[in-house]
């Protein structure tokens, strides 16, 4: 049987020297914990293209492939229910559109974070691939024991 991850997206939007992070709500994963925008690949669907849709779902804004760099690959194990995952994180610096938080019952705060003072209270995985973004790293593994 073939080995499968489950696979995801992330933007890392910034603006001068923040990024936008998002605060989860009422999911039932890291609820309260600062994130950033996300979601999962659909079948059929290349992660660029997740990642814009995804943006446009949860934050209401345009981006264009051409807006995207590649900035970061994470394989880890989840700390939630020890499933395998491959994350792709994006950078974007410029969109077209209004930031406003669509998914309100999802997410209860959009705020802008400098790099340097990322709030305590964020998913370690995410602010892992934050720190490795920072340094230039485009692979990391993460969670693996």
């Amino acid at each position: 049987m073939r080995h499968t991850n489950i696979v995801a997206t992330f933007l890392v939007l910034q603006k001068e020297n923040k990024i936008l992070l998002s605060k989860r709500h009422n999911t039932g994963y890291h609820d309260g914990d600062w994130s950033l925008v996300a979601g999962h690949v659909d079948e059929g669907e290349p992660f660029s293209q997740a990642i814009i849709r995804e943006v446009k779902e949860e934050i209401g804004i345009m981006l264009q492939p051409n807006n995207l760099q590649p900035a970061h690959i994470m394989h880890r194990k989840s700390d939630s229910d020890g499933s395998e995952r491959v994350d792709v994180y994006f950078v974007a610096t410029s969109w077209s559109g209004k930031i406003t938080n669509k998914e309100p019952d999802k997410c209860s705060e959009l705020k802008w974070f400098d790099m340097a003072d990322l709030p305590e209270n964020m998913i370690a995985s995410v602010r892992y691939a934050l720190d490795a973004v920072a340094k230039g790293e485009m692979y990391s593994e993460y969670g693996w024991k």
